[in-house]
């Protein structure tokens, strides 16, 4: 799905702003795709591809929030603008604080609405780049040899060549070359971007 086209999905149980939002959302020539209640739209989830939703924070059956917690709970990071009514607000800050990228009121601006639909599907293109470079870099991580994983270890935290070499009783020569393979496999050029990529991949394997 990497050059997927984006979608944006609109979940609301009101049929008139669900085809409101419909047209309006139509004229930025994406596909959008709509669904009356919380379940219909998690039947037919697809994690895979990119986008945004669009969601009603009260709806019959399952709300918007409850909806969003189940997204969270799933691993979904669908970039997420609620839909509220004046006396939704703090629900929807709430939500905010909770991952999604924003709220709008109802009855919204129309063009505003459009921008942060475009950022949203930016994010959504920016998060999935990322997350897929860390996956690259997380299987090169997986390649190296049991020493050359120790000395990347030792250079994550800030150790010259031969500070690595006292520490595992080898020639600083021995080290060097260990550390060169190393990078090599890894695809980076400075000890800044092997540290900062293995931090960040690290990182991401952690919330994951």
């Amino acid at each position: 799905m990497k050059n997927a086209d984006p979608i944006v999905f609109i979940v609301d149980d009101d049929p008139a702003m669900r085809d409101s939002m419909q047209l309006l959302v139509s004229r930025m020539g994406v596909e959008v795709r709509t669904y009356d209640s919380a379940e219909s739209y998690l039947d037919d989830n697809q994690p895979d591809v990119p986008g945004c939703l669009l969601l009603d924070i009260r709806m019959r059956g399952m709300t918007g929030m409850e909806l969003h917690e189940t997204l969270i709970r799933q691993g979904v990071r669908i970039p997420t603008i609620f839909i509220t009514g004046f006396g939704d607000v703090p629900t929807a800050v709430r939500a905010t604080r909770r991952g999604a990228v924003d709220f709008v009121e109802k009855p919204f601006d129309q063009q505003a609405l459009l921008q942060r639909i475009r950022q949203a599907i930016e994010q959504d293109k920016s998060d999935r780049e990322s997350s897929r470079q860390l996956a690259e870099f997380a299987q090169l991580m997986a390649r190296l040899s049991p020493r050359e994983r120790e000395v990347l270890e030792f250079v994550i935290e800030g150790m010259t060549s031969r500070q690595i070499a006292q520490r595992l009783s080898r020639s600083e020569k021995t080290v060097k070359a260990h550390r060169l393979h190393m990078m090599k496999k890894l695809q980076v050029h400075t000890t800044a971007e092997v540290v900062r990529k293995a931090l960040t991949t690290r990182a991401s394997q952690d919330k994951g």
